[in-house]
């Protein structure tokens, strides 16, 4: 019902057609393109529609909001991306339920069902593809001028995880995703953040030797989404995808050693194999519906990654904590 702006701005979404099973998307419309203090859009996940499409059963074309700037329909038509309702978007879900995440087209009209499958065979597998290095920065950015100074490699990075960074007394620059890690420890970095991002994580393999490197050089790290991965890939552990990937603003996730509950925001199509997580490693959180794992933390390096979004947006703060106690860790060594 509400937050489809913040998903649809969401790099992690690249190369990949997005179902909502609410039934009315856009009755608020888009809200104005005002930048934050930092320049970055405010309510938006980055400065562009990430989606490849979008299915809706209906869309709100006249939108009623005091922040709204246009409809979901003309900031589509403006971006040059696909969208198409009329569709039993619940029934649809099922199907996707049963199937597992599949390839996809959208087609307008009543074509034969051969056509159809023959069409789809040229669908080329999103996975097989580098995503990142389409979301990525390209050149450094610095913002704030902090005490602590946070190396952000941008794998496809989503807005709010900045601005939760610079809520502290922080310096940040963010990088490509292919910076190597002597230019990442040339900076002399109290900590990297390794940020979401679309796509399978072993195709990084660049992104992972990095990593490995600045483990051995104990760099604290913290790793959100495809970050998460790409550190327990550095750290020796093995990632398989999801038969139906977690995409939802109210995912319960349970932190292992107090069983404390979170209703977290999620949007990810790969998991971390449990049973391959090497000797030092644990897995922190899991997930109460499937029992995969949801982040893993080191019992003796400065290493804590996790699966969902602690930044939110959309979806609850539950877990936002998690930014404040990183930092906070960097000021107590």
């Amino acid at each position: 019902m509400v937050g489809y702006v913040e998903a649809l701005t969401d790099p992690s979404y690249t190369a990949q057609i997005l179902v909502s099973t609410y039934p009315l998307i856009g009755n608020y419309g888009v809200p104005l393109n005002k930048r934050d203090c930092f320049g970055l859009l405010e309510s938006f996940e980055s400065d562009h529609i990430m989606v490849e499409g979008f299915v809706v059963s209906e869309i709100c074309k006249k939108p009623s909001h005091h922040e709204s700037g246009m409809s979901l329909n003309e900031w589509f038509v403006q971006h040059g991306k696909c969208g198409i309702e009329g569709i039993d978007t619940r029934e649809l879900v099922k199907i996707i339920r049963e199937k597992g995440t599949m390839k996809g087209i959208l087609e307008v009209g009543h074509p034969k069902r051969e056509e159809l499958l023959s069409e789809i065979t040229l669908v080329e597998d999103p996975n097989k593809k580098n995503l990142v290095a389409a979301v990525s920065k390209e050149v450094p950015v610095v913002y704030g001028n902090g005490k602590k100074k946070i190396v952000l490699i941008d794998c496809g990075l989503k807005a709010n995880i900045l601005r939760e960074i610079l809520k502290q007394d922080t310096t940040v620059l963010r990088v490509p995703y292919n910076t190597t890690a002597e230019q990442i420890l040339d900076q002399n970095p109290d900590a990297v953040v390794v940020s979401n991002g679309p796509g399978d994580p072993k195709i990084l393999k660049g992104t992972i030797s990095t990593l490995k490197t600045l483990i051995a050089n104990r760099i604290p790290l913290f790793g959100i989404c495809l970050g998460c991965q790409l550190l327990a890939l550095a750290l020796g552990a093995d990632t398989y995808k999801l038969k139906y990937g977690h995409r939802s603003q109210n995912q319960p996730c349970v932190e292992v050693n107090t069983k404390k509950c979170y209703i977290t925001s999620q949007n990810h199509g790969f998991a971390i194999k449990h049973s391959s997580l090497p000797k030092g490693v644990i897995a922190w959180f899991e997930n109460a519906n499937d029992k995969t794992v949801e982040g893993i933390c080191h019992k003796d390096k400065p290493i804590a990654a996790v699966q969902f979004h602690p930044e939110a947006t959309p979806g609850p703060n539950d877990t936002s904590w998690l930014f404040d106690d990183f930092l906070k860790g960097l000021n107590n060594e």
